[in-house]
């Protein structure tokens, strides 16, 4: 029998002060990776029916965005969770670094031409949130972006932070009221877990390439980043577009809470397949076609 976990608590409410100490790292939801593996089995079956329903429905779209530390698992629960799903009906776009001709543009550009059309899932791996992330963190790589007022870091104060936030909030609020529904997934992982994760793709040569100097540095901001994660959380999960916290230690647990929330979202959307033109038209084309 599925089992019954409230994802509420996992869900950062509006307005509430954000400290990630209050969330667990470590939670397996009652899950055994047994239980889980059957749990992930039956979201498969059932993301696999809603998705071929929400493709011919072409009311909504739907966009989940994957944000966490570096071997946090994202890649693997868009893998397992999505395995089931149509490509035809579903895209993963993973940003890097923004490029020479990505930084002529404002910083959301390249994120919104990648946005899903009416009846398409696409996955962020990475966002617009590493604007208030990683440039948070590293204030110095706004100064890439060439904003009129801003060039130098000391003019980067908290009143252009709080502005970031007002956009994010403004463009997402859009996108919903347009028919995009969205969904948020900070991916926790606790410090002692990444330890384990990096020593793992150093000692296995097949994962030596998912292995970067850039994953040191960024451990050794782990609290800055802590600050920054927070911040996010605390200014930009909404009604329209709510943050889950997920707890990332049990990869297990990761994979079956993104599937079972993403399931109630599509659920809440009463989702149809369109009616045929007319039973006439059926019936003729079944005259025609038998005569042949």
């Amino acid at each position: 029998m599925p089992m019954k976990f409230d994802y509420d608590k996992l869900r950062v409410k509006e307005g509430v002060k954000v400290n990630l100490k209050d969330f667990s790292t470590c939670d397996d939801g009652g899950y055994t990776r047994k239980t889980a593996k059957e749990e992930i089995r039956r979201n498969i079956k059932k993301l696999k029916k809603f998705q071929e329903m929400f493709y011919a429905d072409d009311r909504y779209s739907l966009l989940i965005i994957l944000q966490a530390r570096d071997a946090a698992g994202k890649d693997g629960v868009i893998r397992h969770v999505m395995s089931g799903i149509n490509p035809q009906g579903c895209r993963v776009h993973s940003f890097k670094t923004p490029g020479r001709n990505e930084l002529e543009h404002d910083y959301f550009w390249r994120h919104y031409i990648a946005l899903p059309e009416r009846g398409m899932i696409e996955i962020f791996n990475r966002s617009h949130y590493e604007n208030v992330l990683a440039t948070k963190v590293n204030p110095q790589w706004i100064l890439n972006e060439r904003i009129p007022g801003y060039d130098s870091v000391e003019k980067i104060d908290g009143q252009f932070w709080d502005k970031r936030y007002e956009d994010i909030n403004a463009v997402e609020q859009h996108l919903y009221r347009n028919g995009m529904r969205i969904l948020k997934f900070f991916l926790n992982v606790s410090k002692e877990e990444q330890r384990e994760r990096f020593l793992s793709r150093i000692d296995e040569p097949d994962k030596n390439w998912k292995f970067s100097s850039a994953d040191l540095q960024a451990r050794k901001q782990w609290d800055d980043y802590d600050r920054a994660f927070e911040e996010m959380l605390e200014k930009t999960s909404k009604p329209y577009a709510p943050w889950y916290v997920i707890p990332a230690d049990k990869k297990f647990f990761a994979r079956v809470a993104v599937g079972d929330i993403i399931i109630e979202l599509f659920k809440s959307l009463e989702l149809h397949f369109p009616p045929a033109e007319s039973p006439e038209l059926l019936e003729k084309a079944r005259e025609i076609l038998t005569k042949e």
